[in-house]
């Protein structure tokens, strides 16, 4: 080995003990200093010089400096480019890989050839839903994994049970939801509704509509049928 090379060999080993002893520093003092912070999941280097990325519950991201005295919560974002950074990363960590979905505990409504795919968590007592619902009539071509997600409380899990038990899923969905027609008391094996609660609290779906699209990008709350378009397109793209 040349001398060119041990210089660099050498170079690159004190930067990682470096890199390690600073990661080490922040955990210490942000875990001394703030307890709910003993529980660091990673820390990194951000885009901005001097600020390091620290990222606790799976997916919640806060930034410091490199001794972990200061503490910042929100966005960075990135002028020059104009972008979110922060919103970026939360995506990427958010996104849930599209195969993993256990889509036996979904119900299915295609439309069209159905080329197109997208998944969705739906309380039926939410309001945002049956809009959401009313508008994504106009999407065509496409296929969408419909599960039940009961957590509004009171008589959601009554209606997501009937829903479930219906003969026809998809009809006694859309009648509810778009028609407003409720669907007849049914008794089955619901064990799928407690599955999808127990895969959303997993994956931090705390709220309906929460949509999932084929390239694992998610989106929460009820969009437009034009920027669903958007998304479906994106996500035939980006395959």
């Amino acid at each position: 080995m040349n001398m060119f090379k041990t210089g660099l060999l050498a170079a690159l080993l004190a930067a990682g003990f470096a890199a390690q002893a600073q990661e080490a520093t922040i955990r210490k003092n942000l875990g001394e200093r703030i307890p709910q912070l003993q529980q660091i999941d990673e820390v990194t280097k951000s885009a901005m010089p001097g600020l390091f990325e620290v990222r606790v519950n799976g997916t919640d991201i806060l930034y410091t400096d490199a001794e972990g005295n200061f503490l910042i919560q929100g966005s960075l974002i990135d002028t020059k480019q104009r972008r979110n950074l922060t919103e970026e990363r939360v995506d990427k960590l958010t996104a849930i890989d599209y195969s993993s979905l256990p889509l036996k505990d979904a119900f299915t409504i295609v439309r069209g050839n159905g080329k197109r795919k997208m998944a969705v968590f739906e309380d039926p007592n939410c309001g945002y839903c049956k809009r959401f619902e009313r508008d994504l009539q106009k999407v065509d071509n496409v296929t969408i994994h419909m599960f039940l997600y009961p957590i509004l409380g009171g008589d959601s899990p009554d209606k997501s049970r009937n829903i479930w038990c219906a003969k026809d899923k998809a009809k006694a969905w859309q009648d509810w939801m778009v028609r407003d027609v409720p669907a007849a008391a049914g008794s089955c094996d619901a064990a799928a509704l407690n599955r999808n609660l127990e895969f959303g609290k997993k994956h931090k779906i705390t709220g309906t509509p929460t949509l999932i699209f084929a390239d694992g990008s998610r989106v929460p709350g009820a969009i437009g049928a034009q920027q669903v378009e958007k998304f479906l397109t994106d996500a035939v793209a980006a395959k």
